[in-house]
């Protein structure tokens, strides 16, 4: 159901572009119209996505538990916590290594010639899921106590805001794997 929420929305979004360039060029009414009705049918159907998957998590007594726990991290809301849940119900990992190295939220190393030392995240694993984490780690920057300490410090270190944003995701999957293992509210680890 998460794969076919995200794929309405991608649509909706689509739509919504046609629909700003059919109003740009002046197109006929009967085209706005037409599109509008497909963002509306769009909307409609996405809410009752929601909705199933919501209750669907809230009848599962685990799955609800989880979810809690999730939303008690700051920067994980009820988008993210939703794929994370699909994820940790879907697959069992033993350590948050192993998370990370699936959602390729961890650095590659390339070395070749006079390239010496370069890392770039390896993206492995579900793109979809990646921008979902960047999106959370930007907020996590912010309101995360152990995230924003991790990210000042490799800022202030002198590294790039991309890769400290790139080590903000990890430690965002970590402390998700940990709630979740521990099955324990968040507590920051930040004094």
């Amino acid at each position: 159901m998460l794969s076919r929420l995200s794929a309405l929305q991608s649509d909706y979004q689509r739509e919504n572009n046609r629909l700003e360039k059919a109003l740009v060029s002046n197109a006929s009414l009967e085209v706005i119209n037409s599109t509008n009705f497909m963002i509306q049918t769009l909307k409609t159907e996405i809410e009752r996505l929601k909705l199933l998957v919501d209750k669907h998590i809230n009848n599962t007594e685990k799955l609800k538990q989880d979810r809690d726990l999730l939303l008690t991290i700051p920067a994980i809301g009820e988008v993210l916590s939703r794929e994370l849940l699909a994820l940790f119900h879907s697959k069992k990992f033993e350590t948050a290594s192993q998370v990370s190295a699936f959602l390729g939220v961890v650095p590659k190393h390339w070395e070749s010639g006079t390239l010496k030392g370069r890392a770039t995240m390896s993206k492995n694993g579900s793109g979809r899921m990646r921008a979902l984490l960047y999106m959370g780690a930007i907020v996590a920057i912010k309101y995360n106590p152990d995230v924003k300490a991790l990210y000042e410090r490799l800022v202030n270190a002198g590294k790039p805001k991309m890769k400290a944003l790139c080590a903000a995701m990890k430690k965002l999957v970590q402390i998700c794997f940990g709630v979740l293992k521990h099955q324990s509210e968040y507590r920051s680890q930040v004094v």
